[in-house]
C-alpha cells in the first residue's frame, strides 16, 4: 500500500520546477518589467506633480508681488489725483480772489468815477445857485458865460483853501 508514488510525485516536481522556469523565463521578466515600468511611470508622475506645484507656488509668490506693485501703483495714482485736485482747488482760489480783485478795483474806479461826476454836478449847481443868488443881489443880470467863469473861479478858490 503505498498511498505515494514516487514517480508521480517526481514527475509533478519536475513539471512544477519546470513551469516555475518558464514562468520565470517569459512570465516573471515581463511581469516585473511592467511592475517597475508603471513604478517608474508613477515616480515621475510625482516627481512632475511636485514640480508643478513648486512652479505654481512661485507663480502664486510672483502674482503676489505683482498684485502688491499694482496695489502700490493704484494708491499712488490716487494719491496723485488728490494732489492733482488740490493744486487744481488752489488754482481756482487764486483765480477767484483775481477775479474778485479786479472786481472790487473796478468798483472802486467806478465809485471814484461816480464820485467826480457828483462833484462836478454839484459845482454846477453851487455855480447855478451862486448866480441866482448874485443875480437877485444885484438885481442886475450880467453875461452868462462871465458869470460862470467868476463862479466857478470863487468855488476854486474856497475849495483850495480848505
Amino acid at each position: 500500500m503505498n498511498l505515494i508514488d514516487i514517480r508521480q510525485v517526481l514527475t509533478q516536481i519536475l513539471g512544477f520546477l519546470l513551469m516555475v522556469w518558464i514562468l520565470r523565463r517569459y512570465a516573471w521578466g515581463p511581469l516585473l518589467a511592467m511592475l517597475e515600468a508603471r513604478r517608474e511611470k508613477i515616480a515621475g508622475e510625482f516627481k512632475e506633480a511636485d514640480r508643478l506645484k513648486g512652479e505654481a507656488l512661485e507663480l502664486k509668490a510672483r502674482y503676489d508681488s505683482e498684485l502688491k506693485g499694482i496695489e502700490a501703483q493704484a494708491r499712488q495714482r490716487i494719491q496723485d489725483g488728490v494732489a492733482e485736485g488740490q493744486r487744481v482747488a488752489v488754482e481756482i482760489r487764486a483765480q477767484a480772489q483775481k477775479e474778485a480783485a479786479q472786481r472790487l478795483e473796478r468798483a472802486a474806479d467806478e465809485i471814484m468815477r461816480d464820485r467826480e461826476k457828483a462833484k462836478e454836478i454839484l459845482k454846477e449847481q453851487v455855480i447855478a445857485l451862486s448866480l441866482r443868488t448874485a443875480e437877485k443881489i444885484l438885481r442886475q443880470k450880467l453875461h452868462d458865460p462871465a458869470q460862470r467863469r467868476l463862479a466857478a473861479e470863487f468855488i476854486d478858490e474856497v475849495g483850495a483853501l480848505r
